[in-house]
């Protein structure tokens, strides 16, 4: 089976033509027995710039819709169609169409800009097992997150590190669906730090939806300007948004890894 690999600051995706296969997913996605990937993104080509594309995770739960996933199958298809700045690729996703411009190229490493709908957002807030009542922001980019503002340089909350209290909260039984979960620290008012557990993945280098769900909090509730620039670990992405109502759009590197072929039972 063919296969390419991608990834967006450090958040790596495995792309493959065809239908949706979470078990095959869950296997590809090994990091010792597999390709190693934090999930595929599976396509199915509409035209040469547009598709569908269905995500799994890489223990093989479905996710609506990862940011930095489909700016690398943009990416993808950027190389293989040969499609230059400028052009848009459209692609489909459970969470709705998202419209990818290709920004630069250069060899194998794109910069993409992608409209990300609109996102929805509320406060929100969690009662953890010691009675810890956690407040958050609850964002809809297409999937859902929660975010914690902190004031630590190690992003600690609660008396807790942010990889434990993440994962506390991502399997919460308020969420039966488990939920995205970034803690965001504030660097200035255009410019914020983050530290992502991800469902079915768990602490991740980088995310296209929890940056836009960390960049929606700050720039909701903590007095963010947009243009914002958001550190991850991987790298950083720059996200537009002009606040309720609108549109907002992330932009991010993405870079081919390799192409291939892999063996399947």
């Amino acid at each position: 089976m063919r296969f390419a690999k991608a990834h967006a600051c450090g958040n790596d995706f495995l792309v493959v033509e065809g239908a949706c296969d979470p078990a095959l997913a869950k296997k590809l996605c090994e990091r010792h027995t597999g390709i190693g990937a934090d999930g595929v993104e599976f396509f199915e080509v509409a035209s040469p710039l547009a598709g569908r594309i269905r995500l799994a995770n890489a223990d093989g739960s479905i996710a609506e819709i990862s940011g930095n996933g489909t700016r690398c199958v943009a990416a993808w298809l950027a190389h293989k169609d040969k499609i230059a700045p400028g052009g848009v690729i459209t692609l489909e996703t459970d969470a709705g169409t998202r419209a990818c411009t290709i920004v630069g190229a250069e060899r194998s490493h794109f910069q993409i800009a992608t409209r990300m709908g609109v996102p929805e957002v509320s406060q929100s807030q969690v009662t953890l097992a010691d009675k810890k009542l956690v407040h958050g922001i609850h964002v809809s980019i297409g999937n859902p997150h929660f975010v914690v503002v902190v004031h630590d340089d190690n992003f600690r909350a609660h008396g807790r590190g942010w990889q434990e209290l993440g994962r506390e909260i991502c399997h919460h039984p308020q969420f039966p669906q488990q939920i995205n979960v970034e803690f965001v620290r504030m660097l200035r008012a255009d410019e914020v730090e983050i530290r992502i557990f991800e469902r079915g993945v768990g602490p991740t280098s980088s995310s296209g939806t929890g940056t836009c769900a960390s960049a929606a909090a700050v720039l909701m509730h903590c007095g963010g300007k947009s243009p914002l620039t958001v550190h991850a670990p991987g790298g950083a992405q720059r996200v537009d948004w002009a606040g309720l109502g609108t549109e907002m759009i992330l932009t991010g590197p993405a870079d081919l890894v390799a192409e291939g072929e892999v063996l399947v039972d």
